[in-house]
């Protein structure tokens, strides 16, 4: 066999912006391949940094850190899409980082990733831009109600957004959601939500996991179960979409996308939103797959051929937000597969850890 000399060799240092629970997992997966990590993140109590040795604590801004940060590795990722652009731009200049900077550029405004998609004919909720007061009550006109306002950049998990049910509602929301400009979309009537996981590598080989079918409670990700309740044609069409995606940003890692499933005599789909990094929607993929999300991402950064992310199991995955993860050891069977992320301190809404369970050998 040819070896690939674009491709890093075992030993190669790895550089991670973040260090949440998904640059814990990226490093843990960098470990099983024989590469070191390093974790760059501002938080000194970041439990990524319980699994590497290698770390910088600074800000995001810090140039002299960054720098040096750069300095000592081989290739750079991010565990998630809110890394500043001027930090990006930084860091590309000096290392390959991936995905790259206008995979960032994109994800992190709203407007920018619906304006991308609908150019690339990817179906996405009605939505008007909204600077001002009066933009906003124009919007309503335009899409009615029910309408979710939202702000275009630093949302997630049910954060900066709310839900317009009647007119009277707009001045308050407006008032409350920072920064500005938001967006006002469209409610849409989906029947259900699911997501897909593909991987693009630096050979543009692009490889997808099975969908997903998300539910969410107080707006947090709750479970997701594969395979989903979708038709064959369904899943396969989510699949496409998803590797127009990752081709047309020319893509190198692993991102999720999140669909609405639209219900009629034919479900089509429409993309709610995408997300440049491993996704919570994935972790299933550990119980199940040969090669997870977090292995296939950091063999796409790495150069290295994508692994088969084919399923071996049914399975649900449930998050365990709070002091939920104190019942777990109680819960554990043969066919449970749990994963802690080391958080010490224990609150309300936190994501503590992940629970895989097996329901169906395939």
């Amino acid at each position: 066999m040819t070896q690939d000399l674009s491709a890093l060799p075992p030993g190669s240092m790895i550089g991670i912006l973040g260090g949440g629970q998904l640059g814990r997992m990226l490093s843990l997966a960098a470990s099983k391949l024989g590469m070191r990590t390093h974790i760059y993140c501002p938080d000194p109590n970041s439990p990524a940094f319980e699994v590497t040795p290698h770390k910088t604590v600074a800000a995001y801004d810090d140039e002299a850190a960054l720098a040096a940060f750069a300095d000592a590795v081989d290739v750079i990722t991010y565990e998630f899409e809110n890394v500043p652009a001027a930090t990006a731009e930084f860091l590309a200049a000096r290392k390959p980082l991936r995905p790259g900077a206008n995979a960032l550029a994109v994800s992190q405004d709203r407007l920018a990733e619906k304006g991308f998609l609908a150019s690339k004919n990817i179906p996405v909720a009605p939505h008007r831009a909204v600077e001002t007061l009066a933009e906003l009550e124009a919007a309503i006109d335009a899409l009615g109600l029910p309408a979710v306002l939202k702000t275009t950049r630093l949302g997630y998990d049910g954060k900066g957004q709310r839900v317009l049910r009647d007119r009277a509602d707009a001045a308050a929301a407006f008032a409350e959601l920072e920064p500005k400009p938001l967006v006002l979309e469209a409610f849409v009537p989906f029947d259900k939500e699911i997501s897909v996981v593909v991987a693009r590598n630096v050979s543009g080989e692009v490889r997808a996991f099975d969908a997903a079918e998300n539910v969410h409670r107080h707006h947090i990700l709750f479970t997701s179960t594969v395979p989903a309740d979708i038709p064959p044609g369904v899943e396969k069409h989510a699949a496409m979409l998803a590797k127009v995606i990752v081709v047309a940003l020319d893509y190198v890692g692993v991102l999720g996308v999140e669909f609405f499933v639209i219900p009629g005599d034919r479900p089509s789909l429409m993309v709610n939103e995408i997300a440049p990094r491993v996704h919570n929607s994935g972790h299933w993929t550990e119980a199940v797959c040969l090669t997870d999300q977090f292995e296939q991402h950091i063999r796409a950064v790495l150069g290295w051929p994508l692994g088969d992310p084919a399923r071996m199991a049914d399975v649900v995955m449930e998050n365990l937000v709070g002091d939920e993860v104190l019942i777990v050891p109680g819960q554990l069977d043969g066919n449970t597969q749990p994963h802690l992320y080391g958080k010490t301190e224990i609150r309300p809404a936190r994501k503590m850890g992940h629970v895989n369970r097996i329901v169906r050998r395939v």
